[in-house]
This record gives structure tokens, C-alpha cells and sequence, in this order.
């Protein structure tokens, strides 16, 4: 299974219990690793080759740094979701979809889909009023800000994929659906990773 969507498939299938966003679950690590040893069911050939030619960046952020806390529970005020911008998009695309997680916990934090192929960024706290935004591991269909324990470190991986058509899925999606969806139809990704220390 995709190192990326391989721990968010088992999330979608297995839930989380209703923690912090930024806490860690045992179980779901250990049935992530399930997961990418089984292959899911899905051809590994094929997720392999997948270009990753994508190029994920933000003003507000930078690879490998802290995630600002702005971005998470930590914020002055109610968190926000950051800016992200791309470039590098294959010929033909048919959406763009987005998701935010943290691979260590496999929660999903952020998903986005059916998102204009001619887009080339996202501004702070905001989504274009025709992409959708799917539930996170939390059930909810919105941004949800990490919540790092002080010490331990966590990975936060935003990820664009360009996908060869649309999910065709409501707003509010399952997540598993939006998952399923993103393994099918995924041309090619990119992705940029912060930290929580």
C-alpha cells in the first residue's frame, strides 16, 4: 500500500477513539503495519510508479520545521487551516484532492477533494466554495488542529494528489469513501512535512 494512504485506509476502516487529534494509538500504528504488509487489495505496481513530481510548498510553513502554531490547538484564538500552494501537475487532471495526517498516529487531520485541476494554491482558512471537504478521523468535515503532548514528536504530511477524474461524492464524505476514491484514481503526488517540534 501507498506509504501515504496505507495507515489513513486503516483509520477509515478500524476508527480511533475519540483523543486528542495529535495522540498516539497503539493499535492503529500496529494495524497500519498490518495494512501495508497485506497490500489492502490494491496493486502495489501501480502505486509504486506514481510520479511524485508534485511540488508542495507554503509561505507559512517549510519542510521538515514546526508546524506554526497558528495551525494547531496552540493558536491565539480558534486555529486555521495554513495556505498550500502546488505546481508540477501532470497533463489531463481531472480534480486535485488534499489530506493532512499524521502517519505515526494514522489520523487524518485535513481532507479535501474535487478541487479545480487549474488551482495552484490554497489560501489560510479557506476552501474554494466548489471542492469539498470530506470527514477527518474525528467525523468532523473541517480542519482539525493538532494537539501535540509537549515532547513528543509527530510528522503532519499535507499532501496534494492529482487524480484522473472526480470522487463524485457528497460533502462530508467518510473518510474511508474519500480514501478508497484517492487510491483509485491517483495520477501522481507530492508532499510537504512539518513536525510538532
Amino acid at each position: 500500500m501507498s506509504p501515504v494512504l496505507s495507515s489513513l485506509r486503516t483509520t477509515a476502516a478500524h476508527g480511533v477513539p475519540r483523543t486528542s487529534p495529535g495522540a498516539r494509538v497503539g493499535a492503529l500504528v500496529a494495524g497500519a503495519a498490518l495494512v501495508a504488509s497485506t497490500g489492502c487489495g490494491m496493486s502495489s505496481e501501480l502505486r509504486a510508479e506514481m510520479p511524485t513530481d508534485i511540488n508542495v510548498t507554503s509561505p507559512m510553513m517549510q519542510e521538515a520545521q514546526p508546524l506554526p502554531s497558528a495551525y494547531t490547538c496552540e493558536a491565539d484564538g480558534e486555529p486555521v487551516s495554513p495556505p498550500l500552494s502546488w505546481s508540477g501537475l501532470p497533463d489531463d487532471v481531472g480534480s486535485i484532492a488534499l489530506v493532512m495526517d499524521d502517519p505515526g498516529a494514522a489520523v487524518v487531520f485535513w481532507m479535501v477533494y474535487d478541487l479545480d485541476p487549474q488551482l495552484v494554491e490554497l489560501r489560510q482558512n479557506t476552501v474554494p466554495g466548489n471542492a469539498k471537504l470530506g470527514q477527518n478521523t474525528f467525523g468532523d468535515s473541517a480542519y482539525g488542529a493538532p494537539c501535540p503532548e509537549e515532547g513528543d514528536v509527530h510528522e503532519y504530511r499535507f499532501t496534494v494528489y492529482a487524480l484522473d477524474g472526480t470522487l463524485d461524492l457528497p460533502e462530508g464524505a467518510a473518510l474511508s469513501l474519500t480514501l478508497d476514491g484517492i487510491a483509485e484514481q491517483a495520477v501522481a503526488r507530492g508532499t510537504l512535512v512539518t513536525s510538532s517540534e
